[in-house]
């Protein structure tokens, strides 16, 4: 039981952190460098999810994802099955929930980069795209295993927005913080204590091997000692 509901959790972990860390560097690196007036909206609807209850954004994800709304009528008929209570959908409440924690240290990063190695660039003729790559991934790159990192932990033990989206469905929604709250539901404190442990380690481990890396890639971009 506890290795189903690990896997689960790895596999939405890693499936929300891959997602975010396609759709949070375009996004970080818009919100480091743009100067639209109407940049501060964006930044809100981004961090909205820190401050929001999580079972407030389940819910209305709920609502956005049912079989009655828009989406999930569309869904349902193009794979056969809703989108609500499957893994499917968890990954779309995960993406919105763990959002802020890959974009903000992104674009911490981005941001923190001096704008006359990009104004050289853009002397010497290079694109966008190309300065992009060769400058600003590179020096931000701590910002993005950050991210990274961070939303695949906060994955790992969200609670209140799995269990609003997918219910407790054994192989198929429960994920391990789901079953820690089911253990302590039927008083196996024993078993509780071992699965909690196991989480507790797991994103320990990760987080130290964030910090490591994290300075691994300042010495490498910048020759820190």
């Amino acid at each position: 039981m506890i290795l189903q509901a690990l896997t689960l959790t790895l596999r939405l972990a890693l499936t929300v952190s891959g997602i975010l860390l396609i759709v949070g560097i375009p996004l970080a690196y818009w919100l480091a460098f743009s100067r639209r007036r109407w940049k501060f909206f964006v930044e809100a609807i981004v961090a909205l999810p820190i401050v929001l209850p999580p079972t407030v954004l389940g819910f209305y994800v709920l609502v956005a994802i049912g079989p009655l709304s828009p989406v999930g009528r569309w869904y349902q008929s193009v794979v056969g099955h809703p989108l609500a209570f499957t893994f499917e959908g968890l990954v779309v409440g995960s993406v919105l929930y763990s959002l802020p924690f890959a974009v903000q240290p992104m674009a911490t990063s981005f941001a923190a980069i001096d704008r006359k190695l990009l104004d050289a660039s853009s002397l010497l003729g290079a694109s966008h795209w190309r300065t992009f790559c060769r400058i600003v991934l590179p020096l931000g790159l701590p910002g993005v295993l950050t991210g990274f990192v961070l939303s695949f932990t906060h994955t790992l033990g969200e609670f209140g927005v799995v269990l609003m989206i997918g219910g407790n469905i054994p192989g198929a929604t429960r994920t391990i913080s789901i079953l820690i709250f089911d253990q302590v539901e039927a008083l196996d404190y024993a078993a509780a204590n071992r699965t909690a442990l196991l989480l507790l380690v797991l994103c320990f481990a990760l987080l130290a091997a964030l910090y490591g890396l994290r300075r691994s890639a300042a010495w490498a971009v910048w020759g820190w000692k």
